[in-house]
């Protein structure tokens, strides 16, 4: 038992360390945690040991405890991730406390500093799992529209065989909604519905609506924040949602934000409440420059251009963001009810809509940004999974939506591919790489692409083969988004950009 009280300590002592409790907290956060733990007494620790800059070791020792003491329904995944959750919960502030930090920090220092505290605090409560994050796979490649970013996604846990049989048994619930409701904010959680104990939000008015400032537990960039309404109410782009997004970076101008777009096929994978994803970081598409002025006559004032980008951007700037409001709202509307028949454009099939938009805002100096992506989900029988969409000679990259992130450059890959890469490598490397490629179950999809690559590389080393397979699949993902783009980047596709943006200006004229 000694064990147990000492990593307890170790626990407590984090916390005081990081400053989510204080030295008036401990005896309060001792007993909190003998509660969860089922412990009646506490026995005292002489000798204070060295606290680690992350709590997973201390939490791991102590479910291994827990495991062998009858305190875990099983020893998994699952149901470590609730129990570890549940410990701190016990070292995290009110959201009273927390919301009254954040407002304090950003009226006295600002919004940048404001974002980056609350940023590590998520960290230090655990919510933000670092740990798991570190595990991701991460690279840049060089194409022709700048570097991409890759990630091959680990850290999101697998569910394993007894979570889902457990979950099957939990009564059905309509409480949270869905991960992205409010009421999230310290839920125990279930063995189909994640804990958020540790879960904080912070409130930002926004057109005069209540939304919710939180981040993303497994993180694929510097404070990749969501922004959620306070209503559980679908995905529906709009001229608010444009509001909303400027009004956001005027308020947190070291950020950009964005929305996935509100149909299925082109949207994201929570279309039933609607939210916004940003953060600080500068993602490819932000980088990539207009290559053409696009003359909008009575919006003289809105300089707008087309983006040099896989996929089809216009790009509005302005000082005045309710004017970049009011235009994109006019570039919806139009865009809404377009059809060209010769670049595949169709804008409705009988009373299903096929075209909407991925907006993303930001700042660039005192200028407002708005970059408008024009998405379409029309299926064929050619691309029953969409016209508009990964094509099937890529699906053995990735064959999921294209949401907002990787609309902007970086790309979520799945986790399969960390083994099918070191797999494709020694075969690579073998005398008949494509004899042992077609003998693996787990690799064979791939042998296509790499006939292609054996015909482009006149050899492959142990030295440069996996170098080799990371920028052929960052190729691979820059002609994903090209599948994803409405207007195609040859002279037939740009002549139709060309035509669109034409017979918007006279739309816009004449509205």
């Amino acid at each position: 038992m000694t064990v147990i009280y000492h990593e307890i300590d170790r626990l407590l002592r984090y916390g005081i360390k990081k400053k989510l409790i204080s030295e008036w907290d401990l005896a309060y956060a001792r007993n909190q945690l003998l509660d969860v733990l089922e412990l009646d007494e506490y026995q005292g620790v002489e000798k204070h040991p060295d606290i680690p800059e992350s709590p997973v070791e201390i939490l791991e020792n102590i479910l291994d405890w827990a495991s062998r003491n009858g305190r875990l329904v099983e020893n998994t995944v699952t149901f470590r991730d609730l129990l570890d959750t549940k410990l701190m919960g016990c070292l995290t502030e009110r959201p009273s406390g927390v919301v009254h930090q954040f407002e304090k920090t950003y009226k006295e220092t600002g919004p940048e500093a404001a974002t980056a505290e609350f940023y590590q605090f998520s960290k230090g409560v655990h919510y933000i799992r670092t740990d798991r994050i570190a595990k991701n796979e991460d690279w840049l490649t060089s194409t022709d529209y700048g570097d991409m970013e890759i990630t091959i996604n680990l850290s999101k846990p697998e569910k394993d065989p007894k979570a889902i049989a457990a979950a099957k048994k939990v009564k059905a619930s309509g409480y949270p909604e869905c991960l992205l409701c409010k009421e999230n904010v310290g839920y125990a959680g279930r063995a189909n519905h994640p804990a958020r104990r540790n879960l904080r939000l912070i409130p930002v008015t926004l057109e005069a609506q209540k939304w919710y400032l939180q981040y993303s537990p497994y993180v694929y960039y510097n404070e990749h924040a969501i922004v959620l309404y306070g209503e559980h109410e679908p995905m529906k782009i709009s001229r608010g949602t444009f509001d909303r997004l400027l009004e956001f970076v005027m308020k947190f101008p070291h950020y950009f934000i964005g929305s996935n777009a509100d149909l299925p096929i082109v949207g994201g994978s929570i279309l039933s409440h609607d939210h916004f994803q940003g953060g600080k970081h500068d993602l490819p598409m932000a980088k990539a420059e207009m290559e053409r002025s696009v003359s909008l006559s009575t919006y003289s004032h809105v300089r707008a251009g087309i983006v040099k980008w896989p996929m089809s951007v216009l790009r509005l700037q302005g000082e005045n963001r309710e004017d970049l409001a009011e235009l994109a709202d006019g570039i919806l509307h139009f865009w809404k009810g377009y059809s060209d028949e010769d670049a595949n454009i169709r804008s409705f099939t009988g009373d299903e809509p096929h075209n909407t938009i991925t907006p993303i805002a930001r700042r660039n100096g005192t200028l407002f940004e708005l970059d408008l992506v024009f998405r379409n989900n029309r299926t064929t029988e050619e691309h029953p999974m969409g016209l508009f969409h990964p094509h099937a000679e890529v699906h053995h990259i990735k064959k999921e939506n294209i949401g907002l992130i990787e609309v902007m450059g970086l790309a979520v890959l799945p986790g399969r591919l960390q083994e099918e890469l070191q797999l494709l490598g020694e075969c690579f490397l073998s005398d008949d790489p494509i004899s042992c490629i077609e003998k693996d179950d787990r690799i064979r999809k791939h042998a296509t692409w790499a006939e292609g690559l054996l015909e482009k590389y006149t050899e492959f080393t142990e030295v440069n083969v996996a170098s080799r397979l990371r920028d052929e699949v960052g190729l691979v993902f820059s002609d994903i988004l090209s599948h994803a783009g409405v207007f195609k980047r040859d002279p037939s596709g740009q002549a139709a950009f060309d035509r669109f943006t034409v017979a918007l200006n006279t739309y816009l004229t004449e509205k």
